[in-house]
This record gives C-alpha cells, structure tokens and sequence, in this order.
C-alpha cells in the first residue's frame, strides 16, 4: 500500500530540513511526500533520498487549506499528514499502514514523543503534556499507550485514507488548531468509520518553549475547544475540557470570598496548598523519570512545576472565552 506524506508549511526552516531527512531514511518502499510552502523554494536544499519529493506552493493561506490542495496531487491510497516540526521514527509508516487491512478502520493516530535533543524549555514543555494534570486521559497523545479506538485525535500525526477526504471534500475549514476535531467528527458521526490509535505509528515533535511560546499554544488550544465545546459538542462537550475552568473559577471566587469570612479563607488557603504541593510532586516524579542529572532536574523540576500551574490558569480563562465567543476568526 502507498502513501503520500503531506506537509504543510509556511517557508524552508531547519526543522523541516530535519523531517524529510528522517522521512527518506523511513524503513518503508512506496511513498511520496508533498511540501506546500507559501512561496516556492530551491529543491536542491532538500536532503538526497530515494523516495520523490514534490513542492507545491499555495500562497498564505491556512494549514487545513494547504492539506485540501493536496488532495489534488496525492497519488496514494493513504495520506499521511504530519507537521514541519516532527519527524517520524524509521518504522512509522510501516506500523501505522498495517492497521488498514482493516476496512472499518479510516484513520490512524500515533504518539508525537518530544525528542531528547530538544532545548531544557521545549523538554520541559513536553512534560507538562504529557503529566496528567495537564493531558487527563489524552496522555497517550504523548506518550506509547495501549491500541485503542479514538474519536478526535491531532493531525500533526494523522493518516487516513483519501477516498475518505475525497468523500469529505477534505477538511473545508480555516480553523487552527481545531481542523482535526471537525474532520474525526465527521469520520466517526457521519460516516461511522473507526479512528485507531497505534502506540508504534510514533513520531518526534518539537515543543514550543516555556513559558511565552507554550502559553500562546496553550491559549489557542483553549480558545478553539471552549468554542468547540458549542459548536462541535459531540466531542468536545465533556467535563474534563471543563475542568481547568472551574479551577480558575473557584481560585478566583474562593480567594475574593475569603477576604471577608475567614473559615472560607481557611479552607482557601489549604486547598491551594494541597493544590501546589500535588503539582510539585508531580513535576518531580516526571522530571526524575527523564533526568539524571542533579542541576538540570532542578531546573526541570522548577520549568515544569510553575509550567503546569501556568498552563491550568491559561486553559482555564481561555476556554471560557472560548465559549463565550459568537463566532471564531477563522471560521469560514
């Protein structure tokens, strides 16, 4: 079976030099890979490999849009979308590509793992996804997990079949973050086809770095899933995307509380105790799984601990705003 791996990029940037170097070393025999750029760039930059690599400029528009335009060159019976700053583990297609023997199964997701030559801030970045104070049940999104069955998975590692997109008419929106929710929706509402997730479909994704950096991601999850939360609620209406909310919420109100009644204070106050020490030692357990080294597990451990408090109150104002919002910019 072949696939056509399609990526979808804004400009030539050294991340990108490093995916479709990775990608040429894939352990697999038949595929084609697609860049789309905003402008045209030199092909003599892209790295020597056996598999045909094809640059198809699309001018600015948006990620989903660029995969859409895809759909137009894909040879394939498989697309296989992955993002400009992964790349994928040498037997990754072949992994993934085995689970479509199966008929019912449209799409296939794996675990995007944050490489080790990452930078302390984007390492640490990559912990706080993957901690379940941050990912809940999603922790597989990050880290090999048991195979199972999903209905809404990211598509920075995401194949499907085209005969799928092409019944679809592709992803059809200007949403990002937020594409991929719209599509496994429709994957699993409409069509009632099956989303499986491989734990050895595994590729590298570079993380945004703390704090700046990872806040803006964070933020822009949030904004899109409290909006989902309306506008796609068959997976995206479910109390755990609530739950960072009504932290914030009971922070906030606790605390102005507690300024005129002390017992409220009280309990205020233990409870944001018991709260920061749970997320200390979680930092710390992730950290000392990861780290040997004495003064970079501090700093770890310290990036970490104050990145996932961060990531809880930006989440949590974000998805409120989110779902208080009439309409979205991107949304056609």
């Amino acid at each position: 079976m072949t696939v056509s791996i399609i990526i979808a990029v804004k400009a030539w940037q050294k991340n990108l030099a490093v995916c479709l170097d990775k990608c040429q070393g894939l352990n697999f025999k038949d595929f084609e890979i697609l860049v789309l750029p905003d402008k045209a760039f030199d092909s003599q930059v892209l790295p020597v490999g056996s598999a045909p690599v094809s640059i198809i400029p699309t001018g600015p528009v948006s990620p989903a849009e660029k995969r859409d335009i895809a759909l137009c060159y894909a040879k394939a019976p498989i697309l296989a979308f992955i993002d400009d700053d992964t790349y994928p583990d040498k037997d990754w297609l072949k992994n993934a590509v085995g689970n479509f023997s199966d008929p019912e199964i449209a799409a296939v997701g794996g675990p995007a793992i944050t490489p080790g030559e990452d930078t302390l801030k984007a390492r640490a970045s990559g912990i706080i996804y993957s901690s379940f104070l941050v990912s809940g049940k999603f922790v597989y999104r990050y880290l090999p997990m048991k195979r199972q069955e999903v209905d809404d998975y990211p598509s920075c590692n995401f194949l499907v079949r085209k005969s799928i997109m092409d019944q679809l008419g592709g992803f059809k929106t200007n949403f990002w973050p937020g594409e991929d929710t719209k599509l496994c929706l429709q994957i699993t509402q409409e069509l009632k086809k099956k989303i499986i997730y491989d734990p050895r479909a595994l590729l590298y994704h570079h993380r945004r770095e703390l704090f700046i950096p990872h806040i803006r991601q964070i933020l822009s999850y949030a904004l899109h899933r409290g909006y989902f939360a309306k506008r796609f609620p068959e997976t995206s209406l479910r109390l755990y995307y609530f739950i960072p909310s009504i932290f914030v919420f009971l922070s906030l109100s606790g605390g102005l509380i507690g300024l005129f009644f002390e017992p409220v204070r009280f309990v205020y106050f233990i409870g944001i105790y018991i709260y920061l020490a749970i997320v200390f030692f979680t930092a710390f357990f992730l950290v000392s799984a990861q780290s040997h080294d004495f003064l970079e597990k501090g700093e770890l451990v310290f990036l970490v601990w104050s990145g996932i408090i961060l990531t809880h109150i930006t989440y949590g104002g974000y998805f409120i705003k989110g779902l208080l919002s009439n309409k979205l910019q991107e949304e056609k």
